[in-house]
């Protein structure tokens, strides 16, 4: 038996939070405001962990009857292993949502509340309940909530939203649905059990590992265009390409093999991916480097 905080921990889903904070991170030093102030940088970051895990927290209390059918999950969430009572779940979702939108009042305005609010009523209501048990475009649009973390960081330093804040946001977006795509592929039948409509079932795996390649092209050339447009400089310019690239060249192999084997790699590598992109716009916006510099 599990520590109960280690059950209400694993209802936020924290490998994902970890990657909605990173990408948050990355918001927040490009924006630079909130680095003059460690401590309101950190309540920012701890109002975005609340905002994700509440919504993660909603969708796995809505959806703990699915997941108890899933080998992917039945073995590992806390509701589908009877670790808590349901209305613990739905207890603990809805106090860390509304002390997240409280935090993120105080110590950001209120269109960074909004935001937060926004995003936990888009992925655990709207999401979780109409869009995903009924739409193909399920994981396209949803994946829209995911992208959050840097556009929350954004508005919480400066009250407004900009340029590079939307490319952030577009670069987890596009990124979502060749991630959630391969794994779909991987775990097909636990979807077919419970009548997900995820794309490998609706439209075949050949059509999927398509898509994957299409939206991780679309993805590397948005990544390319970022410093072209001063939202990035000669760090992120010099990753773009050969990080984006495997990235292709992976999806191109997948699609081509149209393996399970391969759609784990797409998957694995996608994880990687997202990170070493965002801590390389860290790290660009640390060390202020020019993308001119390196052109010149």
């Amino acid at each position: 038996m599990s520590l109960p905080v280690r059950d209400y921990i694993e209802l936020m889903k924290p490998r994902i939070v970890l990657l909605v904070i990173v990408t948050a991170v990355a918001g927040a030093v490009v924006e630079h405001s909130l680095l003059s102030d460690p401590w309101r940088l950190a309540l920012v970051l701890l109002g975005i962990t609340l905002t994700a895990g509440s919504a993660n927290a909603f969708n796995q209390y809505f959806e703990r009857h699915l997941d108890a059918q899933m080998e992917r999950t039945r073995a590992r969430r806390p509701l589908p292993l009877h670790r808590m009572p349901a209305r613990n779940a739905l207890g603990f979702a809805v106090a860390i949502g509304v002390g997240a939108t409280v935090l993120l009042a105080l110590v950001g305005n209120a269109l960074t509340a909004a935001l937060a609010l926004g995003t936990i009523v888009f992925y655990g209501f709207f999401y979780t309940l109409w869009l995903k048990p009924r739409t193909v475009h399920n994981i396209v649009i949803g994946g829209a909530a995911g992208a959050m973390g840097p556009i929350i960081a954004w508005s919480a330093g400066s009250g407004t939203l900009a340029l590079p804040a939307v490319l952030m946001f577009l670069v987890i977006f596009l990124w979502t649905p060749p991630h959630f795509w391969a794994l779909a592929v991987c775990v097909r039948d636990d979807y077919r059990k419970v009548n997900i409509p995820m794309l490998p079932i609706v439209h075949g795996e050949a059509e999927t590992f398509r898509q994957i390649v299409w939206y991780s092209v679309a993805l590397v050339l948005l990544t390319l265009l970022m410093p072209l447009v001063n939202a990035g400089g000669a760090v992120l310019a010099l990753l773009a390409l050969p990080l984006g690239g495997l990235f292709v060249w992976k999806a191109i192999q997948a699609r081509r093999a149209a393996s399970v084997e391969r759609a784990w790699d797409v998957f694995g590598y996608s994880i990687v991916y997202l990170f070493v992109f965002f801590l390389g716009i860290i790290a660009d916006a640390i060390w202020h480097v020019p993308i001119g510099r390196i052109l010149s």
